[in-house]
């Protein structure tokens, strides 16, 4: 059974969808970022950058254990795994993973500053707030145009969907209205309907923090301050 390292964020519900939609048994091993426990020694052995999501496999190539972190590199390692969810043809193969990296280097990281900038910065920096959430908007807008030509993100269903889709399914806290984008809601509602997604998206549901709940100053520290360079 394979061993999943994680905390419930867009990052890890990437991979708990995955291994939901592919069947692959897994042990969820949580690791609470607001406590500090990414930088516990016998995780960094498994992530050295002390992130999550991390997977080990027992069974890995040449039947050996096998580690991994960054949740690209791990969706396309199961998808390879399984033969499921990335093509084998070259040039099918290659759209998937060109929406893949839009994702980890577009989606993720602009609906991330956007999402610090506005809710947990200590001070309310206009310029970061408009930069950041006019990129979302643009991202967006490129993954709408996209939609109207296609039902999923590289045609057929894929990990591109699971890459994307626990961020953008968080635009209102971005301060986006849906509405705006007809074929994106589009294709979350189908992705969110999907019994696998369903099942992913409950990962420690137990330990989400509620919304209306602040983060506390220690926590705050780990996640954004000194105390996470104190520990590299």
């Amino acid at each position: 059974m394979l061993d999943l390292y994680v905390w419930p964020t867009p990052n890890a519900y990437k991979i708990s969808i995955m291994l939901e939609e592919v069947g692959i048994p897994y042990n969820v091993i949580p690791v609470n970022i607001g406590k500090g426990e990414q930088f516990d020694p016998e995780f960094l052995k498994i992530s050295p950058n002390n992130k999550m999501p991390a997977i080990v496999d027992p069974d890995g190539p040449g039947g050996k254990p096998y580690s991994l972190f960054e949740s690209g590199a791990i969706l396309m390692y199961l998808a390879e795994k399984s033969g499921q969810l990335m093509p084998t043809e070259m040039g099918s193969r290659y759209r998937v993973i060109q929406w893949l990296m839009f994702q980890m280097g577009g989606i993720g990281p602009m609906m991330g500053q956007a999402n610090h900038f506005q809710h947990y910065a200590p001070e309310k920096i206009p310029y970061a707030i408009d930069r950041y959430v006019k990129e979302t908007g643009r991202l967006f807008g490129v993954v709408e145009q996209v939609l109207t030509e296609s039902e999923y993100l590289a045609g057929d269903y894929s990990i591109a969907d699971i890459a994307s889709f626990p961020w953008m399914r968080g635009y209102e806290r971005q301060g986006l209205n849906i509405e705006d984008f007809p074929q994106v809601k589009r294709w979350l509602a189908a992705i969110e309907a999907r019994p696998a997604v369903q099942r992913g998206l409950q990962l420690l549901a137990e330990v989400r923090r509620p919304p209306n709940q602040t983060m506390s100053d220690d926590e705050r520290q780990i996640l954004f301050g000194d105390k996470q360079y104190q520990k590299r």
